[in-house]
Order: C-alpha cells, then sequence, then structure tokens
C-alpha cells in the first residue's frame, strides 16, 4: 500500500497544469514570431537610419573642415593673403565637381517625349 501512497496519480489539477503549459508555449512561440517577422526589421532600419544620420553629419563636417583648411592654406602659401583667390579657386573646384555629378543624375520625369 506504500507503494501506491507514493506515486502521484494523474488528476484533475494535472490537466490544468498542462493547458498552463500549452498556453504559455502558444504565447512564447506567438511573441518569437512576431519579434523575428516585425521587431527584428524595424530594428535594422532604425540602426541603419541612425548610423545613417551619424555618418552624414561627420561626412559634412569633416568636408566643412576640409574645405576651410585648403583655403586658410591656400590663403596663406599660394595667395599670400589675397583671401578671394583662395575662395575663388575652392568655389571653381566644388563648381566643377556639381557639375560632373549634375551629368551624372538620373532623369526621373524625362521619358524623352518633349
Amino acid at each position: 500500500m506504500n507503494e501506491q501512497a507514493g506515486e502521484a496519480s494523474p488528476g484533475p489539477s494535472d490537466g490544468g497544469a498542462q493547458w498552463q503549459a500549452h498556453v504559455v508555449d502558444t504565447i512564447d512561440g506567438v511573441v518569437a514570431g512576431v519579434q523575428d517577422r516585425v521587431i527584428r526589421p524595424l530594428m535594422l532600419i532604425a540602426r541603419g537610419i541612425v548610423f545613417g544620420i551619424i555618418v552624414a553629419t561627420m561626412a559634412l563636417i569633416v568636408s566643412i573642415l576640409l574645405s576651410v583648411a585648403v583655403v586658410r592654406l591656400l590663403d596663406v602659401y599660394a595667395f599670400r593673403g589675397r583671401v578671394w583667390a583662395s575662395d575663388a579657386v575652392v568655389g571653381g573646384i566644388f563648381t566643377l565637381f556639381g557639375a560632373f555629378l549634375w551629368t551624372k543624375r538620373r532623369a526621373g520625369g524625362d521619358t524623352g517625349s518633349s
């Protein structure tokens, strides 16, 4: 009789525990699926946007500092105090670069029908 008393017999509480475990597993699976399909791509997009803004800001700062350094170097060493000449050279370089980029643009609205 002691052997039977030591074993737990399945009762109504075991069915409830299995049902609760099944519900918890289902909820966990749904949450993991939502995270994999929605949250993870959104996090990657958000990281890309944030890092893109940081890189663009740093590139802008570096380009400004480089242009100021070039104007200063030209002013001191090449044109001996004539800032207008330094500004003209740097402006010409930027204009040529902009014209080059303008020729490489894609015409979005023009289909050649005019």
